[in-house]
């Protein structure tokens, strides 16, 4: 190749370096389009390197300015018999590793000085997120000694999100996303039994929709109460082993489970274990589901018979929440409100539901019966949730153990109905709820 005069051969690497510079000024000027159209490709592309920038450039300013840093010499030195008394010098930042990149966030392990806790890097989180323009950063330790920030880019509860697709294990049901961005499990393994409560148009049929969705497709029963006539959990009904739609039937069907629950731990004394999930999986009966919907509408009284029907009620509920975790018996407890004014009977049942999902309510005291007694913050963040965004909810069994802003997937009754028609055939009869009954085992 001939050359014209003066002309000169740019080396390779020169011309890659001008390629990056043009590509970054055009991904700049087309970012905020880009995040408006697909904010996680406009965060795999753009704004998790410039984070990344961000984070490199403020992280030691940042850990001086926070008290995160340590000094590099003692303030004090002993020289002989003197003290000699002086400004430390060179303070030594926390070591970072490599931000990871994840999916609308970033994550980052940084060691801790000897004698730091979590808790103060928890207490700098709100100026890492202004330095690096984020959303949101929190510290979680996992082992002893380290610490990891989690930023999210935006607010993950913004808007809805579709719904999981995918199996997360028998009695498990992913309904929505936490507001760091991580998957909203609820895993009656674990939190056997759950209160849901939220005002018309919260989200709170949207959730109890999600759970049917999942549930379904799994070897279990699913059992409704629905004293609004079945208006609600009489779309599910193709799905459901039995459904009770007054509260007379309420009590028949309370009482055949809790007669389902004794049987059940008899077998397992005779066979010397202590819950339903040790048994050989032959012998391990249908885990059940017991779905209540409008749980006021149980305790309401206004005559002396309802009274009795009400007493009747609560005991059986009372009892299957007690030993239902370890028999394979799980209450879903929902309702538009839940307060103390329903009578000692819905207290008592409270108490066994430790699972806890608070959507927009009417009034402060059903946010506080739901939650006050675990955490005053929590009721607070209820109170803040606008009508615009249904679907948020406070709930219980956040990653760090604690109470979390949520947002449930968005599955609509029809969806949930079309899902229970499917799968119709999983539906187990009443007689196979009674431990060692045909049909009943191999569930692990």
């Amino acid at each position: 190749m001939v050359l014209a005069a003066g002309a000169t051969s740019l080396p390779p690497i020169v011309w890659l370096l001008g390629a990056l510079v043009v590509a970054a000024m055009v991904l700049g000027v087309l970012s905020p389009w880009l995040r408006r159209r697909s904010p996680n490709l406009w965060w795999l592309l753009w704004g998790f390197p410039v984070t990344v920038v961000r984070f490199r450039w403020t992280w030691r300013r940042l850990a001086d300015v926070q008290g995160l840093s340590v000094p590099g010499r003692p303030p004090a030195v002993l020289l002989g018999a003197v003290v000699v008394q002086g400004r430390a010098l060179k303070p030594v930042k926390p070591r970072a590793g490599v931000p990871r990149w994840r999916r609308g966030g970033l994550s980052v392990k940084v060691r801790l000085h000897s004698g730091q806790t979590p808790e103060e890097y928890a207490a700098a989180c709100g100026a890492m997120a202004h330095a690096w323009r984020v959303f949101a950063v929190r510290a979680v330790s996992d082992t002893r000694g380290t610490v990891w920030l989690v930023a999210n880019a935006w607010d993950p509860l913004s808007r809805p999100a579709e719904p999981f697709r995918g199996s997360v294990g028998l009695l498990s049901a992913v309904v929505g996303v936490w507001e760091d961005g991580g998957r909203w499990l609820v895993n009656l393994r674990r939190v056997p039994h759950w209160l849901v409560v939220g005002a018309t148009q919260s989200g709170k049929s949207t959730l109890l929709a999600s759970l049917v969705a999942q549930w379904s497709r799994q070897p279990v029963a699913l059992v409704g109460i629905d004293l609004k006539g079945g208006m609600e959990l009489g779309l599910f009904a193709p799905r459901l082993t039995a459904l009770a739609t007054s509260r007379r039937d309420a009590v028949d069907l309370l009482d055949v489970l809790v007669e389902v629950t004794m049987g059940r731990m008899a077998l397992c004394r005779a066979t010397g274990v202590r819950s339903v999930w040790e048994l050989p999986d032959k012998q391990q009966p249908v885990p059940i589901v017991v779905l209540v919907d409008e749980v006021a509408e149980l305790y309401l009284t206004a005559t002396s018979a309802d009274k009795a029907e009400v007493s009747q009620v609560s005991t059986a509920l009372l009892r299957l929440g007690q030993l239902g975790a370890a028999l394979g018996v799980h209450l879903i407890v929902a309702g538009q409100r839940f307060g103390s004014d329903l009578g000692p009977g819905a207290t008592s049942l409270r108490a066994q539901l430790a699972g806890r999902a608070c959507f927009r309510v009417a009034d402060k005291g059903t946010a506080e019966m739901t939650l006050g007694d675990l955490d005053a913050g929590a009721v607070d963040a209820v109170q803040s949730i606008p009508v615009s965004m249904p679907g948020v909810a406070v709930a219980l069994g956040a990653p760090d153990g604690g109470w979390m802003r949520a947002r449930s997937f968005l599955v609509t009754p029809e969806e949930a109905e079309e899902v229970a028609v499917r799968f119709a055939h999983l539906r187990p009869s009443v007689g196979q709820l009674y431990a060692g009954s045909a049909g009943a085992g191999g569930l692990s």
